[in-house]
C-alpha cells in the first residue's frame, strides 16, 4: 500500500531533528516517555505518529511546532478513500446540502459525538480514531472562513407527541433570541441545587 506523502515527511523531518539534536531514537523516546520501538517505528513510517507524540517530539528537539503541523496534515491525508476527492470539493464548494436521517453530518459534528461515532465501528485504532476525529474538526473550518458555504438556518421543536422543523428564516432568530434570553435567566449549578433543598424541605 502507498504511504501518504505527508507520513513520509514526518519521518524525514523527525530522523533529521533527532540527528541535529545528537540523540539516539533510545534518548528521544525516553525524554518523550515513548518506547524506542515507537520512535524506530515512526522514523520507517510504520506507525503514524500520534498528535501527543509530535508535540513531544517538538518540544525535546526545539522545532518549533515543525512535527505538529506535519502530523496534523497526516490527518487530512488519512481521510478514507471513497471520500477523498468529495473532501477536496467540500473545500471549495460554495452551498452544501446533504440528508442523513441517522447521524448529524460530519461539518455539524462535536468533537465527542464525532469520537463516538468512529470509535463505534471497531475498525480503527485509538490513535486512527484520534487523527479522524482531528480531521473532521479540520473539515469544519471552512464554516468560520470569510466566505463559508451558503448555509439555510433549521431548527427543531421536540414535542411530545412529536417535533416539528422550522426553516423559516425569522422564525429561527426569533427562537435564537428566545433561548438566549431563556439561558440568560438560569441558575448556576449550586444555586439550582441549593433551591431544590429548599424546596424539599418546604413540602416535606
Amino acid at each position: 500500500m502507498e504511504r501518504p506523502p505527508m507520513l513520509e515527511h514526518f519521518a524525514e523531518e523527525l530522523r533529521l531533528a533527532r540527528v541535529r539534536a545528537e540523540m539516539s531514537q533510545a534518548e528521544l523516546a525516553e525524554a518523550c516517555n515513548y518506547s524506542a520501538a515507537m520512535i524506530a517505528k515512526v522514523e520507517t513510517c510504520e506507525r503514524r505518529p500520534s498528535l501527543d507524540l509530535a508535540r513531544r517530539c517538538d518540544a525535546v528537539l526545539g522545532t518549533g511546532g515543525l512535527l505538529e503541523r506535519i502530523q496534523r496534515r497526516i490527518g487530512q491525508e488519512s481521510v478514507v478513500g471513497y471520500f477523498q476527492e468529495f473532501a477536496g470539493i467540500e473545500q471549495e464548494a460554495k452551498a452544501l446540502r446533504c440528508f442523513q436521517p441517522t447521524f448529524i453530518p460530519g461539518l455539524l459534528q462535536t468533537e465527542p459525538y464525532a469520537r463516538a461515532v468512529l470509535s463505534s465501528s471497531g475498525l480503527l485504532t485509538s490513535e486512527e480514531t484520534e487523527e479522524q476525529v482531528a480531521t473532521r474538526l479540520h473539515r469544519q473550518e471552512i464554516l468560520t472562513r470569510a466566505t463559508p458555504p451558503l448555509g439555510e438556518p433549521v431548527a427543531y421543536l421536540e414535542g411530545h407527541i412529536h417535533g416539528k422543523v422550522i426553516d423559516h428564516p425569522e422564525q429561527v432568530r426569533h427562537m435564537l433570541d428566545v433561548w438566549d434570553s431563556i439561558r440568560g435567566e438560569a441558575l448556576p449549578h449550586q444555586r439550582s441545587i441549593e433551591l431544590i433543598a429548599e424546596v424539599a424541605q418546604t413540602w416535606s
